[in-house]
């Protein structure tokens, strides 16, 4: 699977999901209410990283495909 075929997702126990995807002049992110916000892959690292080290994660991180 390519970058651009997939979309990460980042979940919190409350619910609420942040999104992040790759597009052509780099990554965006859309918040759990829905404004989207330019991203360098840096940025994106620095927001997945942290959850996916944790000992006793407070989110959870998955990654779907991208629908057409």
């Amino acid at each position: 699977m390519k970058n651009t075929e997939c979309i990460i997702y980042i979940t919190t126990k409350r619910g609420s999901t942040q999104t992040f995807r790759k597009v052509a002049d780099g990554w965006e992110q859309t918040s759990s209410t829905g404004r989207v916000f330019p991203m360098t892959a840096e940025q994106v690292l620095s927001h997945i990283l942290p959850p996916l080290a944790a000992d006793n994660p407070k989110c959870q991180v998955r990654v779907g495909e991208k629908k057409p």
